[in-house]
């Protein structure tokens, strides 16, 4: 790998950001901790109409590009098949796309809408627990897999139909940028690329890195500490780093494939040993009140009662699910080579959205059938211990406690070093100057970002506070919106340049 391919501008400019984000925060948490809190009220309040509309116009430009005269254009220069097997390439879809980040909300997320449900409802009552059970699924499906789809399709589209020697985040403004990627705008793009992935990624591992350690040091029969935090951040990127010794191909695939085994293994072992009836009642009244409400659920404001639940909630949801929208598009594009316009769109929004559903219906709905029942104070314990206490006693809960919380954090684990694995992947490819199709960035490249992104989320684990984590996505989120938006014009433009007046599309099969 030679030197000269490394965009050194862009590198040093990445690790000046990390090193912005990270030491004022280290060095006084409690001021940089009230500042973003601040922001993130200005944000909410301000822009927040804003992510409510986007959400909605990606939802229907994604279903007319997956229904329209586009859907069978192939993303490759000539045709070409698939570079992976349809079960490799969606469980590569999942677990980057979500990370550990999941492993840690849909066991918890429902506390917080049933001790404060939207819509009016009663908090604690019978329809607060209805929507508890409905919410989780509503922010992991259909829209945060749109939000990530669409910047995958403006990145991929030019990138392989047009042979692009790079793979940048500015991939996305190519028809407006005439091949100036490297030029004073092409870089402003590819610099918040850096931002959205310290930002997205740093905060999803700030999440589960608790929850794992507090896993771990049960499994240790050790004290839980900021200690054990560090050992999961440096395991995690140990199994990263082995991951890219080995490459995409046997590396993230085989990462993922186990990581998918595991968590469906688990899914499985709770279901059966678990309330079955309350799970699968649960989980199918949750689908069906998703689905009844979707179009008010997307458009409530909440004008009236201004309870705060959008702002915290659905705005916080769609502005992380912005945020990992870049990175996730450059690792989507490369493992989508071959892959027509609709099938990338209906494998994201379908895969993605159910792999995220059956852990809420599962381990979501049970740890709820635990508080129900009286059988464990899961909602009191979220408040007084943290929401990666709770996560342990609810799986202690179940027969064979110490296989379930050593398969449950060796399964968070991998979902975190796919997240490293994404991030980085992502980051070195934009700071690659030429990057054929089918070749990786240089490996040191990678692991070095590994380690880069690591930093935020131990900081943030150090200044403490969920509030502090929403910000720092929330803020990240806007410039990365607007970008998205300049960049699913060029998409646009693009197809319809590209395919003018045609019958059948070239390439499409």
């Amino acid at each position: 790998m030679n030197a000269r391919r490394i965009d050194w501008p862009n590198f040093w400019t990445c690790v000046a950001v990390v090193l912005a984000i990270c030491v004022p925060l280290a060095l006084d948490p409690d001021v940089g901790g009230a500042a973003l809190k601040r922001i993130y009220a200005a944000i909410s309040d301000g822009f927040g109409i804003l992510y409510l509309l986007a959400s909605v116009a990606c939802i229907a430009l994604l279903a007319w590009l997956a229904l329209g005269r586009f859907s069978q254009v192939r993303l490759s220069a000539h045709g070409e098949g698939p570079e992976f097997s349809t079960p490799s390439w969606i469980a590569m879809l999942f677990c980057g796309g979500i990370g550990a980040g999941l492993m840690y909300w849909c066991m918890i997320e429902w506390t917080y809408y049933y001790a404060a449900p939207p819509f009016g409802a009663m908090p604690r009552s019978a329809e607060a627990a209805e929507w508890a059970s409905t919410y989780g699924m509503f922010h992991w499906g259909f829209t945060a897999w749109a939000f990530y789809c669409l910047p995958a399709l403006a990145i991929a589209y030019p990138y392989y139909r047009q042979r692009l020697p790079w793979l940048r985040f500015s991939n996305s403004w190519h028809r407006f940028l005439r091949g100036n990627e490297f030029g004073a705008t092409g870089r402003f793009v590819d610099f918040w690329l850096a931002i959205a992935i310290i930002a997205g990624a740093g905060s999803s591992l700030a999440f589960c890195t608790p929850m794992i350690a507090a896993c771990l040091a049960r499994l240790a029969g050790v004290e839980y500490g900021f200690g054990m935090d560090l050992v999961v951040i440096a395991l995690s990127v140990a199994i990263f780093a082995t991951s890219v010794w080995l490459g995409l191909r046997r590396g993230m695939k085989n990462l993922s494939d186990v990581t998918l085994l595991l968590g469906f293994g688990l899914l499985v072992y709770v279901l059966l040993v678990g309330p079955t009836t309350f799970l699968l009642r649960s989980s199918l009244n949750g689908v069906g009140l998703m689905l009844q409400n979707f179009v008010r659920m997307n458009f409530w404001t909440d004008p009236y009662a201004r309870s705060g639940f959008v702002e915290n909630w659905t705005i916080f949801y769609w502005a992380w699910w912005i945020s990992y929208a870049p990175f996730i598009g450059l690792f989507v594009t490369r493992i989508s080579r071959g892959r027509t316009i609709r099938e990338l769109i209906l494998g994201m929004l379908a895969f993605g959205s159910l792999g995220c559903w059956v852990f809420y219906m599962v381990l979501g709905n049970y740890a709820m059938h635990l508080e129900l029942n009286g059988l464990l104070p899961v909602s009191d314990l979220v408040v007084q211990q943290g929401g990666h206490i709770a996560i342990l006693r609810v799986l202690e809960q179940l027969p064979l406690p110490a296989l379930v919380i050593a398969v449950f954090a060796l399964m968070s684990l991998a979902f975190a070093a796919t997240t490293y694995d994404a991030a980085a992947q992502a980051l070195a490819a934009s700071q690659t100057l030429y990057l054929p199709e089918g070749e990786d960035p240089p490996r040191w490249l990678r692991v070095f970002w590994a380690l880069g992104v690591g930093l935020l989320p131990t900081v943030l684990i150090y200044v403490g506070g969920i509030e502090v984590v929403k910000t720092g996505i929330l803020v990240s989120s806007l410039p990365i919106l607007l970008i998205c938006l300049v960049g699913t014009a060029a998409l646009l433009r693009s197809l319809f340049e590209d395919h003018a007046g045609a019958g059948s599309l070239p390439g499409a099969e």
